[in-house]
């Protein structure tokens, strides 16, 4: 069962250990994979994981550890493609209130999969979706 959706930096802080990470996040992702449960991935997480490591944000190894997490069959992960279901969710997301596209992707794949977001993000914070951090 998918109890959340994470936003790309809440995936890459968990998986890195990471103590920009809230407890309350890391609690999520935790129990998710003490329980046998799934934290979502929205396909463009992986985008944007390749996008930030050309740019020499994070680490070169982000994108395969990611991959391999995604891959493992009792792993936390689990991805989330970008479908005309999301595509119809990302139509109820605010442009004005979450301007970029990634993060109303992200967002409209919480909202489509009925889970809470993980993410520090204030702007969609302040939207209105039930986010955790």
């Amino acid at each position: 069962m998918i109890v959340a959706v994470a936003d790309t930096h809440a995936v890459i802080w968990y998986l890195f250990g990471d103590p920009r990470l809230s407890t309350p996040a890391k609690q999520v992702f935790d129990e998710a994979a003490n329980g046998g449960n799934t934290i979502g991935l929205s396909s463009i997480t992986l985008a944007e994981i390749v996008y930030l490591a050309e740019k020499g944000r994070i680490p070169a190894s982000t994108f395969e550890r990611i991959i391999a997490e995604l891959n493992r069959t009792d792993g936390v992960l689990v991805e989330l493609p970008i479908d005309r279901n999301i595509i119809t969710a990302l139509a109820t997301i605010d442009r004005p209130g979450i301007p970029d596209l990634p993060d109303r992707l992200i967002a409209a794949t919480a909202v489509w999969a009925g889970a809470p977001l993980i993410t520090r993000d204030a702007k969609i914070q302040a939207s209105g979706l039930t986010t955790i951090w």
